[in-house]
């Protein structure tokens, strides 16, 4: 079990006393959690109490994290759903939960263990039982992919490398910004166990979609997503939909992976907002 830093326990006592509804915001690879702060800015205008835990041992800030990126290396998916479920269970109500890409895998494991009363997962990596694996797919997680030897590092993306990934959907100069702002390097494990997933008994990157406490849940698509194309996010959301809860899918025409942080993410974000209002109260 990874200890919880002192921020985020400080953002957790904030959270506890407002009283409110708490939403958890969970990042995907390449990313910290400054990628929801205009996403916690809309869902505490509504009336939560938002909060963004890190991945264990991130760095607070993007240049801290492309200056040190050894401290964010070695990080499995088992290990990053057992930190995430320890800060829920510090929070005095059960939260909505909402994550993107890896983070989207991450939502729907911590929905499957009954500790979310919402959840929202937003080009979800796929999960256990997830079968397509386009060649953008791949493709984007070459950089990773391309060297065991890169499961016990953490690698960034070159700029090239992000505008596929990530920002194939929006123009050059948007593509840069948002590789200044946001782009740091990713643990290489979760994707090895990612990639290996529907041959490994074991794989620690399974969802107990089938429990019934599971919550209401909300799947999101990008349409022109290269790292997680719509082929994988409805064969997410055709096993999910067998659950006996509420379960529902949504494509944002025209986006890329960048859907959560480019200029467009008021849009994902009101979605978002609206499936958690309908379901989680304030």
């Amino acid at each position: 079990m990874t200890e919880v830093p002192q921020h985020t326990l400080d953002d957790i006592e904030r959270v506890n006393a407002t009283g409110l509804t708490p939403v958890v915001f969970i990042h995907g690879l390449w990313l910290l959690p400054n990628s929801w702060d205009r996403w916690a800015q809309v869902f505490q205008a509504a009336g939560y109490a938002p909060i963004t835990p890190g991945w264990p041992d991130d760095p607070e800030t993007v240049a801290e994290a492309n200056a040190h990126p050894e401290v964010m290396a070695g990080k499995t998916v088992g290990q990053v759903a057992d930190h995430y479920a320890e800060v829920i269970g510090k929070l005095d109500k059960q939260p909505a939960v909402i994550g993107h890409s890896f983070g989207g895998l991450l939502a729907q494991i911590i929905a499957g263990r009954g500790l979310s009363n919402a959840t929202v997962a937003i080009d979800s990596a796929p999960f256990q039982g997830v079968l397509p694996l386009p060649i953008s797919t791949l493709r984007s997680a070459s950089p990773i992919l391309k060297n065991p030897a890169n499961y016990s590092k953490a690698i960034p993306l070159t700029y090239e490398q992000f505008r596929y990934a990530f920002a194939n959907a929006v123009n050059e100069e948007e593509a840069h910004q948002l590789y200044e702002e946001f782009a740091v390097p990713a643990p290489g494990a979760p994707l090895f166990q990612g990639a290996v997933a529907n041959f490994n008994p074991w794989s620690e990157v399974k969802v107990d979609h089938e429990n019934a406490y599971r919550g209401p849940m909300l799947i999101i698509s990008g349409a022109r997503d290269h790292t997680v194309p719509p082929a994988i996010v409805e064969a997410n959301f055709k096993i999910q939909e067998k659950n006996s809860g509420v379960t529902e899918f949504a494509s944002i025409p025209d986006r890329g992976h960048s859907l959560t942080i480019d200029s467009g993410w008021l849009e994902v974000a009101n979605t978002a907002l609206a499936f958690v209002q309908r379901f989680s109260e304030r």
